[in-house]
């Protein structure tokens, strides 16, 4: 009896098995390719993020420039510290804007192009279909 229902266990496991492979195997899913650095360079979405960190360093670095007839060497440098610390701050803000806009922009054209899989272009070899400039376009 015990050995009957390990041959009904071990009969059920090939089965699911089986299941499981031909589930896989049953559609080809695409890879999609994203050259992140022509994103980065090309996307205006990226250009006007980049815009706002230029002009938030532009005010800081103008405000100490003014502040620095006035204030003691001390207090300047102190100032000086917490620009750079606001600055790195609105730059990691706009950083992660700018990935969330990325990563959105790669699950709708990932799913438009019922893409499985999306790897970035420079750990590719060849192969793979590259979405790149339709990421750009989700991103406007």
């Amino acid at each position: 009896m015990n050995r009957q229902i390990r041959i009904v266990l071990v009969l059920v496991l090939v089965f699911v098995a089986g299941l499981a492979l031909a589930g896989c195997n049953s559609g080809q899913a695409a890879i999609g390719v994203l050259d992140v650095n022509k994103v980065m360079s090309d996307s205006p979405k990226i250009k006007q993020f980049q815009d706002q960190l230029n002009v938030k360093g532009k005010e800081l670095s103008d405000q100490l420039e003014k502040d620095k007839a006035s204030i003691s060497a001390e207090e300047f440098q102190k100032r000086q510290e917490a620009a750079y610390g606001e600055f790195l701050k609105t730059k990691q803000e706009l950083e992660t804007q700018i990935d969330t806009n990325i990563k959105q922009a790669i699950e709708q054209v990932s799913q438009e192009k019922k893409m499985g899989v999306v790897l970035y272009k420079n750990s590719i070899a060849t192969g793979g279909t590259d979405i790149t400039d339709a990421v750009i376009q989700k991103m406007q």
